[in-house]
């Protein structure tokens, strides 16, 4: 029996939603230890899959792209919801992919197995947190073959985004605060990048200046300060600040965790998840639960390694 746990991630930004350098989409974020997905997985006559409803359907079509007309039985043991902002759906399809692909002898990447998937057509991060881990750099994708502004949903048949960089992430308390509904997706998500897109060069331009020479530089530096006040910045330029103006509440849980004591707050991906980069986690953690009881609060922190693949 093969046992796989993944780590989730936090997708910090989209880079460039303008595409005038001939490349569009690009990213950075965070490996997570927790929450994670972790699956059992043997050989069976089909392919059958056990646990979190939402999960289900992902991982049977993951491993039927893998090995087509072969079986694979997996039972899911831990999981997180699907479309907060954390990467399930990245993590669940290279997680049964990998599977199928280990139990069959085919030792496929996760690279190969995101292309048999229909994973990585905007953002690199997720494949980069289940593959190596760690502070996470993608190069997206040339626009001459993606050709439009799409989420992930949406871009299938692209080619999943060159890893750039993969760097160990200090070890700063990270707060997760998740509200109780589901971010942007699907026609909505594509909605919203036909919209908002292009958007204008020089919040691009913005984004870069802020990732090259405050945020690559505290994280060697291991400098918590600097690193906070240039996610605090992130928040409001480029196609983040259109993001987080969908999402209210979470703006909201972004301003508390800020007058809470974080060194820098923000939003992950669509959303609804805000995070918190802090060396006062527990003094955060109590205010969100506080104000906002609805949300679940996670305390972690980032994982510098990929996915774990056992043999039980």
């Amino acid at each position: 029996m093969l046992r796989i746990r993944t780590p989730s991630r936090i997708h910090i930004t989209l880079i460039d939603l303008n595409g005038e350098s001939g490349r569009v989409d690009g990213g950075i974020g965070i490996t997570l230890d927790e929450p994670c997905i972790e699956i059992t997985a043997e050989k069976s006559d089909k392919v059958i899959v056990k646990g979190d409803p939402e999960l289900r359907e992902r991982m049977r079509n993951a491993c039927e792209a893998v090995c087509p007309g072969k079986g694979v039985e997996i039972a899911i043991k831990k999981s997180y919801w699907n479309h907060i902002g954390l990467g399930s759906g990245t993590q669940a399809a290279l997680a049964a992919g990998t599977a199928a692909s280990r139990l069959y002898g085919l030792d496929m990447s996760p690279r190969d197995i995101a292309i048999k998937a229909g994973r990585g057509g905007t953002s690199g991060i997720g494949i980069g947190a289940f593959e190596k881990g760690g502070f996470l750099l993608d190069g997206g994708h040339k626009m001459s073959v993606k050709k439009a502004f799409l989420p992930s949903s949406f871009s299938k048949g692209v080619q999943p985004a060159p890893l750039l960089l993969s760097y160990d992430f200090p070890g700063w308390d990270i707060v997760l605060a998740i509200p109780p509904y589901k971010g942007a997706y699907d026609l909505y998500e594509k909605d919203i990048f036909s919209r908002e897109c292009p958007i204008p060069l020089h919040e691009v331009q913005e984004v870069c200046h802020i990732i090259l020479m405050q945020i690559l530089p505290a994280i060697v530096e291991k400098d918590l300060e600097a690193f906070g006040k240039a996610i605090n910045a992130i928040q409001d330029t480029g196609f983040k600040r259109r993001e987080i103006g969908l999402q209210p509440v979470a703006r909201e849980l972004i301003r508390e965790m800020r007058e809470a004591g974080a060194a820098g707050a923000g939003m992950s991906s669509f959303g609804p998840t805000v995070y918190a980069i802090t060396d006062r986690p527990d003094k955060i953690a109590s205010a969100i639960r506080s104000s906002h009881p609805e949300c679940t609060v996670i305390k972690t922190r980032a994982r510098n390694s990929g996915a774990e693949v056992t043999y039980e």
